[in-house]
């Protein structure tokens, strides 16, 4: 399985709570819309039926939401009385919640951070698994209407997005010489996005380090509307997001070296489109699993139908590797 190196520095925490097998559910259609509330599950159970009840709060990444939220919407079509509910706070506003016990799930689309984010969760007692539940293609994008940006090397996205590059490369031509003298309009993601924290380490060699002088949003739709709206525009954003707006955008190939690699399933699983292939997670608590049948059996339904639901929220699904290790970890975690 591809793992960032960030994920390989860390120290990982992992105390599997054993509770009660409850049978997973088949996939059927979408039909449900999600609440979306703040404040840990309360009120969770089990009925002499087999039934379930419950609030599963989940936050954190918007690349992860659609997938989760898809994941809730489908298991509430077998538990109706449970809800699942997706914020998008970003990553690292997500552990923030996380780690102080007001959510149940974070979602990530980065490994927890070993020197911030797991001392707080130490801090509080909040013990937790992480789950690769997809993959995916951190995508470039410009506007469909676009007729001169194809392709562009991991140099020439530094040059762009560098924090040396604010207020001086303006225009596209200083990016490269055969592009015209246009403005360049830039869209990204804020800084509590493990989006941006990832795109920043792999690009411009240091998570964090990246130009101010953009328009900045935790919400992808926002980042959609600004890049489509503009000839001259430039954005990146999880691969899911991409392909549901397609009409409007166009996918940037990626050129580290051994030339140009457009972003879809089959690159990011071969490994061939580098370095913007990236693991998306879960980290659901521990506790919270032994708590509340209703989480647990929701995690056996997220790993055992994983393709089902990746499929369904437009995700590059795990291959087979990854897709067992990940039900085994689920089952170590919930005991099924």
């Amino acid at each position: 399985m591809w793992l960032h190196p960030a994920a390989l520095k860390r120290g990982e925490l992992l105390v599997n709570r054993r509770v009660p097998r409850r049978a997973a559910v088949p996939v059927a259609a979408l039909s449900l819309i999600l609440t979306a509330c703040g404040g840990q599950a309360e009120g969770g159970g089990s009925g002499d039926d087999g039934s379930l009840s419950g609030e599963i709060v989940t936050d954190g990444s918007s690349t992860v939401q659609p997938l989760t939220q898809v994941a809730g919407e489908l298991f509430k079509e077998e538990q109706p009385d449970v809800n699942v509910s997706v914020g998008t706070a970003g990553t690292g506003g997500g552990f923030e919640k996380f780690c102080i016990g007001e959510t149940d799930i974070s979602n990530a689309s980065r490994p927890i951070d070993e020197e911030e984010e797991v001392p707080v969760c130490e801090k509080n007692g909040i013990e937790y698994t992480e789950l690769q539940v997809a993959v995916d293609a951190l995508t470039v994008v410009v506007s469909a209407e676009n007729d001169f940006v194809t392709c562009l090397t991991t140099d020439e996205l530094a040059t762009l997005w560098g924090p040396e590059a604010e207020d001086k490369i303006t225009t596209w031509d200083q990016v490269n010489p055969d592009f015209p003298s246009e403005e360049i309009e830039l869209f990204g993601p804020g800084t509590d996005s493990g989006t941006f924290d990832y795109f920043t380490d792999v690009i411009n060699g240091e998570e964090g380090a990246s130009r101010s002088d953009y328009t900045s949003s935790e919400d992808d739709n926002t980042l959609v509307q600004g890049v489509a709206g503009s000839p001259n525009a430039l954005g990146y954003f999880g691969f899911s997001y991409y392909e549901e707006n397609a009409d409007s955008l166009k996918a940037v190939e990626i050129d580290s070296g051994e030339g140009c690699v457009p972003p879809s399933p089959e690159t990011a699983q071969d490994g061939t489109y580098t370095p913007l292939a990236r693991p998306l997670f879960i980290y659901p608590s521990n506790s919270a699993v032994e708590e509340g049948p209703e989480l647990a059996a929701f995690l056996d339904f997220y790993a055992e139908s994983n393709a089902e639901i990746a499929e369904a929220a437009k995700f590059i699904p795990l291959n087979e590797e990854q897709s067992t290790e990940l039900q085994q970890k689920t089952s170590e975690l919930t005991g099924s």
